[in-house]
């Protein structure tokens, strides 16, 4: 038998139903889906430090379980000292059964360890369907080690769906388990 994750088993049997109820699709093929996880990570001390780019991409692999890769500038920009092509920050796109490993494990074990946590915002939405989230600190994830830890920096965490409103997409996200705040 094949591993599946739970939280894609729970999409197929409890999520699908529910939205179709909620939005009354005609349709299964309407119900929205998440279709990829993107971390991103900037650094900005990269310009001073190659060696920042090289942790981050490691952290980003440590975190995700799928190899990230570094990212670099598109322009110069004399003010910070950057020039075109420089490593300037690194990301990890996930999708299928590592994208909902992923959500898993940051609904239920990295969120939990973030201080005073009453929940993530609800504004994060971009009018598409899409939502992304700012975190402040890398440690809240199990797979980093503090004490290996050279700068503690945030990152950013995109959700990609294939619904076409906000409404829909909060509505699939909040049924996949991230704790929206109330109002």
């Amino acid at each position: 038998m094949a591993y599946t994750p739970r939280l894609k088993e729970e999409y197929k049997t409890r999520v699908i139903k529910a939205l179709m109820e909620e939005f009354s699709y005609k349709n299964v093929m309407q119900v929205p889906k998440l279709q990829k996880i993107v971390i991103s990570k900037g650094v900005g001390a990269a310009v001073a430090d190659k060696k920042l780019v090289d942790y981050a991409v490691e952290e980003l692999t440590n975190i995700s379980g799928q190899q990230a890769i570094s990212t670099i500038s598109k322009k110069d920009v004399a003010t910070f000292k950057l020039r075109k092509g420089m490593p300037i920050g690194a990301k990890v796109t996930l999708r299928g059964d590592k994208m909902f490993d992923f959500l898993d494990k940051f609904v239920t074990t990295a969120l939990p360890r973030v201080r005073d946590f009453s929940g993530i915002k609800a504004n994060g939405f971009d009018g598409r369907g899409n939502y992304n989230l700012g975190i402040t600190e890398q440690i809240i994830f199990p797979e980093i080690d503090i004490d290996k830890v050279h700068k503690i920096g945030g990152m950013d965490i995109t959700f990609v769906t294939s619904a076409n409103t906000d409404k829909e997409a909060k509505s699939l996200l909040s049924e996949l388990g991230l704790p929206f705040k109330k109002k």
